[in-house]
């Protein structure tokens, strides 16, 4: 069984669904501390002039080392309104505008307190629109220990892995021989990120995955899957 693990991101690139698309089971890791201008709360939306960042405001005064699941989002900044407005104006006239705004429209007209609960709905929602059925788990419900590697290790062992796919920078401090040891091998990711048409002239890579499927609608799997860097 393939597994991979991955922090919860504010509408994620497409490498990070592409991730959980060819594994068997994904787990998001939840209950880990939060890093400032991570992708957790935050991420890119093309404009007619290159992008811009969509980011959800969080409560941090006398908050630090907060953990992911326990953030909370700062309402009084009146984010939802600017994120709507700011898809309407850049995807109003994409192909496939009218079949998603409706599910943006409905989410950001919800008073979300919790970071976690607003991923949760915006990542369903593109799961179920690239028809991905990996299932997923949350390590906050699993309560494993361990710090980087080692914790990435209990959850595999936890959930039976055989194979354990990391993102790229896993390389950088992985050690390969404690998995190994524990007869699961580990493999790392190398996402080639697809060019494809988009609402504005040139191309801008790593945009939210939302960028695609309002341009694409339903070829955004298979645009998603080809990454071979080809005008689709």
């Amino acid at each position: 069984m393939i597994v991979s693990i991955n922090q919860p991101a504010y509408l994620p690139w497409l490498g990070y669904f592409h991730r959980i698309a060819v594994s068997d089971l994904h787990i998001v890791l939840d209950d880990v501390q939060f890093e400032k201008n991570s992708f957790t709360n935050r991420n890119k939306l093309r404009m007619k002039q290159g992008w811009c960042w969509l980011t959800v405001p969080l409560k941090t005064k006398g908050r630090f080392g907060e953990l992911i699941n326990q953030l909370e989002i700062a309402n009084d900044q009146k984010w939802a309104n600017k994120h709507l407005n700011t898809i309407r104006m850049n995807y109003a006239k994409a192909p496939y505008f009218k079949e998603h705004i409706g599910f943006f429209v409905e989410t950001y007209s919800h008073d979300w307190h919790y970071l976690s609960d607003l991923i949760h709905k915006t990542t369903n929602h593109i799961l179920s629109t690239l028809q991905i059925r990996t299932p997923l788990r949350r390590s906050s419900e699993m309560k494993v220990g361990g710090r980087k590697d080692e914790l990435a290790l209990n959850l595999c062992r936890a959930v039976g892995a055989d194979v354990y796919l990391s993102g790229p920078l896993g390389q950088n401090y992985i050690r390969e021989k404690i998995f190994q040891d524990a007869g699961i091998r580990v493999i790392y990711q190398n996402y080639i990120h697809p060019v494809y048409r988009q609402s504005h002239p040139g191309f801008e890579a790593h945009m939210s995955t939302v960028d695609l499927i309002f341009n694409h609608g339903p070829r955004s799997y298979e645009i998603m899957t080809a990454g071979q860097g080809k005008i689709v």
